[in-house]
């Protein structure tokens, strides 16, 4: 994933889930964040911070944030939409006779629907912005939907369907997702059900740069 119009901020303070205060080229700026989630480790007053201008019309603010670079020095990708975008483009690589995304199942649209050589699968995508001690946590914040969509993945595995769970890593150096039992206890009980249904997890580690975000070359997972 692309971004154009790369321009580097320095973060001032989240306004509400959505809207934050940069100093961008020496005056204060309102940008568009684009994660609803905490990100309380990341989005800290004096961090720099990259923003994109869609130059959508209609907007109420100029740029999006897309990006933070972490006291530790790592970048981190936190756009929410990025993860399916990525997805996306990998499983052009995987050898599958069919691909759809935002595939309507049960009570939800789960991500990605795949076919190969007859069987079906479908591939459901959460993106990890948390990581502690080089391990990433899942979410970072409540997730009813998150909890849904793992009942529906542990449903389709009993129906003959090959359920996948894909956590994008969007930050590089970290390898593995647990889930964030202190945040959310009822996703982890989720994913453990979702897990011994047969639901197959997948961490996709990233390279990510100021402009960009794809899965890492590196990766040995195969669908």
């Amino acid at each position: 994933m692309q971004y154009a119009n790369i321009t580097p901020a320095v973060f001032g303070a989240r306004l509400n889930r959505f809207t934050a205060r940069v100093l961008l080229h020496g005056a204060e700026e309102t940008v568009h964040v684009k994660n609803t989630g905490r990100l309380g480790e990341l989005l800290v007053p004096g961090a720099e911070v990259y923003l994109t201008a869609p130059g959508s019309p209609g907007r109420k603010t100029a740029y999006d944030l897309v990006s933070v670079r972490a006291a530790s020095g790592a970048l981190f990708n936190i756009d929410s939409h990025a993860p399916n975008a990525v997805v996306g483009a990998w499983l052009q690589t995987q050898a599958f006779d069919r691909i759809v995304p935002e595939y309507p199942y049960g009570a939800s649209r789960i991500d990605f629907y795949m076919e190969r050589g007859g069987a079906r699968y479908l591939l459901e995508v959460k993106g990890c912005t948390l990581v502690h001690g080089g391990v990433g946590y899942f979410p970072d914040a409540p997730t009813e939907r998150g909890v849904k969509h793992l009942a529906e993945l542990a449903k389709a595995v009993g129906e003959g369907y090959r359920a996948l769970l894909a956590f994008v890593i969007q930050t590089e150096g970290v390898t593995l997702v647990r889930p964030n039992t202190d945040t959310h206890p009822a996703f982890a009980e989720a994913l453990a059900a979702a897990m011994a249904a047969g639901v197959r997890v997948l961490y996709l580690p990233c390279a990510v740069t100021p402009d960009s975000l794809c899965i890492s070359n590196e990766i040995k997972e195969k669908i």
